[in-house]
């Protein structure tokens, strides 16, 4: 009786498990389906902002700072929850197979992989994470706190998972690249700024777009891979489930057999009795 006792408190433990595991899938879910409207329509924001600055550097190409003078800022998106299979893991790899040169200051997003590279003294800063789309915004924010504290930063780039081919990118986002060939236009766009004040608010604009695309596109990634850990557990958790109702059945079906035998026995005895 205790054996079949203890083997069906622990389907019920499977059971609510199962429960929270089918939840989290379902809310994975949810965030891929908000997130492939916000990546759709954030794109095309980036695409327009990028043909403004190709028309604008044509014409006024921007004053070159010597680079050894300035810091590189590289921004690693990782995960603020875990049940993501090894999401953390291959960005860290991905570090540590391309060992960053000169002034690299490394910041890291969310807590998950934090604690995977917590004593790496590479790290200038971790910043918090998000966990839901919502929140991306106010995961932008700090890092905008964090990147303006940090002293002559002359480039940014961001090493994070790309949902266009499910790998890992390194893209550099600031500063905006100069053309190569010569303008489309015959004559400059007409301002109403100065070019040198109007080259700062574009490239605040762009960096403020252009972070929205990555942090979607990285969590993306991160919910398609919590997707399938999550499919993959609730596999495993089945198959658990079946072997331990088929072990329960099994010592149900040993209890009414003693049962039955020991009324048989009982029976006999008072037969026994009565001759």
């Amino acid at each position: 009786m205790s054996k079949r006792r203890e083997v069906k408190e622990r389907l019920e433990t499977l059971d609510e498990i199962d429960g929270i595991m089918n939840a989290m899938k379902n809310l994975a879910l949810l965030e891929t389906r908000k997130l492939a409207i916000f990546l759709s329509t954030q794109r095309r924001a980036v695409s327009s902002i990028e043909a403004a600055a190709q028309d604008f550097l044509s014409f006024y190409p921007p004053k070159t700072t010597p680079p050894t003078a300035l810091q590189h800022a590289w921004i690693m998106i990782g995960s603020e929850r875990g049940f993501c299979g090894d999401f953390n893991e291959s960005l860290v790899q991905a570090l540590n197979a391309n060992q960053p040169q000169g002034n690299i200051l490394l910041l890291a997003i969310g807590n998950k992989l934090e604690t995977k590279c917590h004593e790496d003294t590479r790290i200038t800063a971790f910043i918090e994470g998000h966990s839901v789309v919502e929140e991306v915004p106010l995961t932008l924010l700090r890092l905008t706190e964090v990147l303006n504290k940090l002293p002559h930063v002359g480039s940014v780039s961001a090493i994070y998972f790309d949902d266009e081919t499910d790998e890992i990118r390194q893209r550099q986002l600031l500063p905006l690249t100069t053309p190569t060939k010569k303008p489309t236009n015959s004559h400059p766009p007409q301002l109403n700024l100065q070019p040198a004040e109007f080259l700062s608010q574009l490239t605040d604009q762009y960096l403020y777009a252009v972070l929205h695309e990555v942090f979607y596109s990285a969590f993306m990634v991160e919910n398609r891979m919590r997707q399938a850990h999550m499919d993959k557990a609730i596999r495993r958790l089945e198959k658990d489930e079946s072997e331990l109702r088929l072990r329960y059945n099994r010592l149900r079906q040993e209890e009414i057999t003693e049962e039955i035998e020991i009324i048989m026995l009982s029976a006999e005895a008072l037969s026994d009795a009565d001759n």
